[in-house]
């Protein structure tokens, strides 16, 4: 983020000439005080100008769609994007024709353009500071998450009727935890995570002596 200091003969003025240097306006700022200032003895002896910090605050809609836009541009994918923001993320949906290329396999390269994503948005911010991206392509995610709680009970069962563990394909830690959630409360399985990432992956467990 840029910041720069500005100072006047009031804080007011000090604001004034700092939004002049950056060619904002007061709302795309954060703006802290440093120095009051003090007009001194008669208004001039001992007297110090005041001093602000104005940090330029980032447009966290405008360059993920931006970030993105390019990323499209080097795969030849010509598609639309909007953004929608809530307390938990950012979420950009794509849409248009033949978008298998930015699904890929099981979600794949979706999930990687969405990790390459927030590294970018997100490079040389403090954690206070970051914002979590999803991208979805015209509701993908949905009924992947639809087809993960299908998978999840099935093989829930499986494992309570053959008793042993089931160990699911590598997952992000997002569709990882669409597995656990859907199974915390079913009495016959735990579920636990194994491995290293990108190969991590669910096991779920039949609870000896629960049948």
């Amino acid at each position: 983020m840029k910041s720069i200091e500005s100072t006047g003969k009031t804080i007011d003025e000090a604001v004034e000439a700092g939004l002049n240097e950056l060619g904002v306006t007061i709302d795309k700022v954060d703006i802290e005080v440093i120095d009051e200032g003090n007009k001194g003895f008669l208004g001039f002896l001992g007297s110090r100008m005041a001093k602000v910090e104005l940090t330029v605050k980032i447009d966290f809609q405008t360059r993920t769609k931006e970030i993105l836009s390019n990323i499209f541009r080097l795969m030849n994918v010509d598609a639309e994007i909007s953004v929608s923001e809530s307390d938990e993320f950012l979420l950009l949906n794509v849409s248009g024709k033949n978008l298998g290329l930015i699904i890929g396999r099981r979600g794949e390269t979706l999930n990687a353009l969405q990790y390459l994503t927030n590294i970018m948005i997100n490079k040389g911010l403090e954690n206070e500071d970051r914002r979590r991206i999803q991208i979805d392509v015209e509701g993908y995610r949905r009924r992947r998450e639809e087809t993960l709680r299908g998978l999840a009970l099935h093989l829930a069962e499986k494992s309570r009727r053959e008793g042993k563990d089931i160990v699911l394909e590598p997952m992000s830690p997002q569709e990882r935890r669409i597995i656990h959630i859907t199974l915390r409360n079913i009495p016959y399985v735990n579920t636990f995570s194994e491995g290293e990432e990108p190969y991590r992956r669910v096991v779920i467990s039949p609870k000896r002596g629960e049948g």
